[in-house]
């Protein structure tokens, strides 16, 4: 089958979190015998931050953010056998999705893929003319990278026809364990952009326990932090690319996760980078929200952290045979259960299963 993604961008994690599980879901599916054009605006200086060269396994299109721009790939759509819009493109994104229903063929799936589900509800629960909202009963599935039993809920509520959460995982090609970097040396690191529901959560469960540990060095990557006042002993190294997080992962005593306010309130919403760090073997410590169980097993795989005080604790105690034995547990889990090539099998039964029935309502 031929995929049309319309997403934020393949070619670079800046300011575009959602990257490495485009590109970890989209090449195991292209592995699968798909054929995928992913198409993204060439917006938000992402084109002079690119990450990777265009795949090999799909074809990558990136066109002018103007309309001329988007009525041009917009008319491709009529060509996929399966027509994705993906939350979060960043310009154009009513236009893009009231563009897909009207090009995709009547025989086409058209999907909405969410990657930050909790925002989008929320904003639907305040807008009723909400494009999403609006779009659900066009739709044959919206696909979502977490959230749980409460985000399907929700999203039927709204009125989809199928919900499907499709999780974040590890791409065991691109992440995996490297040597140490002396760049990132550190005995915790965090890796996130900042931004407003995190920002928070970070400052308590990350520049709270800096301050309560003088004498460990912490270390912070991603956009935004340069003028956020920290404790001395926290260095802010911002943008980080996707070729040295397994560097970034491998090098420091523990890293740090922090879901933002929205994710750890529905919960079974795992970032990437939870994943990247355990299939590079590193020690996670993450704070703490519901199913988590599902994806990695506390103290044994990953360490929780109900507040800064708790990261604080961890630290005081963790040696660096402790911080190896978790870390190696924890590679050995998402190595077996949670990997791109499982989700895109999951992926693909879904496409399947209703293509076929298509076919029987056509029939």
């Amino acid at each position: 089958m031929k995929i049309a993604f319309y997403g934020s961008s393949l070619l670079s994690s800046y300011w575009n979190g959602a990257a490495t599980y485009y590109r970890g879901i989209l090449r195991a599916l292209a592995e699968r015998g798909y054929e995928i054009t992913f198409f993204e605006p060439d917006a938000f200086d992402r084109q002079e931050h690119r990450d990777i060269d265009p795949p090999a396994w799909a074809r990558s299109v990136v066109y002018p953010a103007t309309p001329d721009g988007l009525a041009r790939v917009l008319a491709e759509a009529g060509g996929a056998d399966v027509v994705v819009k993906a939350n979060g493109v960043g310009v154009f994104d009513r236009e893009l999705l009231e563009g897909v229903l009207h090009e995709a063929r009547p025989d086409a799936l058209v999907i909405y893929w969410d990657v930050d589900a909790a925002a989008t509800l929320d904003e639907m629960r305040q807008q009723p003319d909400h494009p999403v909202r609006q779009a659900l009963p066009q739709l044959d599935l919206v696909f979502t990278y977490g959230g749980g039993p409460q985000v399907v809920a929700a999203y039927r509520e709204f009125g989809a026809r199928q919900c499907v959460p499709i999780y974040n995982a590890l791409d065991v090609s691109t992440h995996h364990p490297v040597p140490p970097d002396p760049r990132f040396a550190s005995d915790l690191a965090f890796l996130a952009n900042r931004l407003p529901d995190r920002e928070k959560r970070v400052e308590e469960f990350f520049l709270r326990t800096a301050a309560a540990l003088p004498e460990k060095k912490f270390l912070i990557g991603g956009n935004g932090w340069a003028d956020k006042a920290m404790p001395e002993n926290v260095a802010a190294i911002g943008h980080v690319g996707t070729g040295s997080h397994n560097a970034f992962n491998c090098t420091p005593r523990a890293v740090l996760n922090v879901a933002r306010d929205s994710m750890a309130a529905i919960g079974f919403s795992p970032a990437t980078r939870v994943f990247e760090a355990a299939g590079a073997g590193a020690c996670l410590i993450t704070d703490s929200w519901e199913g988590i169980e599902m994806f990695l097993t506390p103290d044994e795989e990953v360490l929780v952290a109900r507040d800064g005080k708790d990261v604080a604790e961890h630290l005081k105690g963790l040696t660096q045979e402790r911080a190896g034995a978790i870390g190696r547990n924890a590679m050995a889990r998402v190595r077996a259960e949670h990997t791109y090539d499982l989700r895109a099998k999951e992926v693909d039964s879904v496409l399947k299963r209703l293509r076929e029935a298509r076919r029987e309502v056509v029939a």
